[in-house]
């Protein structure tokens, strides 16, 4: 995602830098083919206008204090932009937001919902700050002009935080149908291979979209799911904060946690998926859940194409 909004960022003429230390040769070639400048994170903070932060969760928080520290030693009071654009819950954000009270750097809270722009596609990145940025979200708003997708939330209740919220929402329900899917068709073969061939062709009758869905979305979810595990802890915390905001004090003690354990589930799915991946590539074959999940995508295949 992050050489793919470069590309953009540069294709428009932008001076687009990435801190490329310790980085494996793979990310090295993308960021190459996308025109992104190898910099040092002091020079990154000396030079930059606006700093996107697109980092797997749980690295956020420990960039933000990095970027901070950086910008600290370089003395620069002329104030500068930090977007968060990870997929964090709004509690984190609001973190991370923290991070820089007092300092030239305004902060502005975004969410990519979509997957990284190429050719005509753009994903959309919502954004939203506190009342007292505004202005600096209305100059991350511009970066619309060099490539992004920028759409800004403003109105009653809007500040830090809600940007993260929609993108929870969105990827809670995106992301978890496809945990879910996932779940059950791992399931229905571990009772048997029959009862997974069964569910397919039960689903191809009565719920010929969500096969449909299952085929286009498995394929690219089995090589993301070490990155979506973290993704469905944040959703998790989201979800068990915002409802126990919402219910009486007997609910947050009881009904909050349990509901927010629905996507902590679908985190611990992803990571077995994740090892399964990894395994796969070390055997070079597809082995346990991938061959499972590659198997019912193949032939879910055969059974639609001649429906279409």
């Amino acid at each position: 995602m992050g050489a793919a909004v470069g590309k953009r960022l540069t294709t428009a003429g932008l001076t687009v830098l990435t801190d490329l230390a310790g980085r494996s040769a793979a990310t090295r070639k993308r960021a190459a083919d996308a025109g992104l400048e190898d910099a040092s994170l002091l020079d990154i903070a000396a030079r930059a206008q606006w700093t996107l932060s697109i980092l797997p969760p749980s690295e956020a928080e420990t960039f933000a204090k990095a970027f901070r520290d950086a910008h600290t030693q370089v003395a620069h009071t002329r104030p500068v932009g930090f977007a968060d654009c990870n997929a964090v819950n709004p509690t984190t954000a609001k973190r991370v937001a923290a991070l820089f009270a007092g300092t030239p750097i305004k902060f502005v809270d975004a969410g990519i919902i979509g997957g990284p722009p190429h050719g005509d596609y753009d994903p959309v990145v919502y954004a939203s700050a506190a009342p007292e940025d505004q202005p600096a979200l209305d100059e991350f708003a511009s970066l619309k002009q060099w490539g992004l997708n920028v759409k800004t939330l403003k109105g009653e209740g809007a500040g830090v935080g809600d940007a993260s919220a929609l993108k929870m929402s969105y990827a809670g329900i995106n992301k978890g149908i496809i945990g879910i899917c996932t779940a059950m068709i791992l399931s229905a073969h571990a009772s048997s291979p029959a009862t997974a061939s069964a569910l397919l062709h039960e689903l191809s009758d009565s719920q010929p979209f969500m096969l449909k869905r299952i085929i286009s979305s498995t394929p690219d979810m089995l090589p993301k799911a070490y990155r979506w595990a973290g993704e469905m802890e944040e959703i998790s915390a989201f979800v068990a904060d915002g409802l126990s905001q919402s219910g009486s004090s007997e609910q947050v003690s009881v009904g909050g946690a349990g509901e927010g354990l629905t996507h902590l589930g679908l985190a611990r799915l992803y990571e077995r998926i994740a090892s399964s991946m990894k395994d796969s590539g070390e055997k070079g074959e597809d082995v346990s859940e991938v061959k499972v999940l590659n198997d019912f995508v193949k032939e879910a295949k055969h059974v639609v194409e001649p429906k279409n």
